[in-house]
């Protein structure tokens, strides 16, 4: 039997991603708000959130690019 490395790496990435996301989400702003209070997680959520946009912008512009080379690629063949 013949493993799929490329697929593991990818699943393995994906659950990593997610579980940094839940981490910061869950534990970080669960933190701020036993220490600080609600208006402080809502603050640290509104900023978490601002830093998002940025990464999913240089995601989405890396997964059209990505799109792109692999459908012209597909052409010259």
């Amino acid at each position: 039997m013949k493993r799929d490395l490329r697929k593991y790496m990818r699943d393995t990435n994906v659950r990593l991603v997610v579980g940094a996301i839940l981490l910061l989400f869950i534990v970080g702003l669960g933190l701020i708000w036993l220490i600080y209070g609600f208006g402080a997680a809502v603050t640290g959520f509104l900023c978490i959130l601002g830093a998002f946009i940025p990464i999913g912008l240089i995601f989405l512009v890396l997964f059209g690019m990505d799109w792109i080379v692999k459908r012209a690629n597909s052409d010259e063949n």
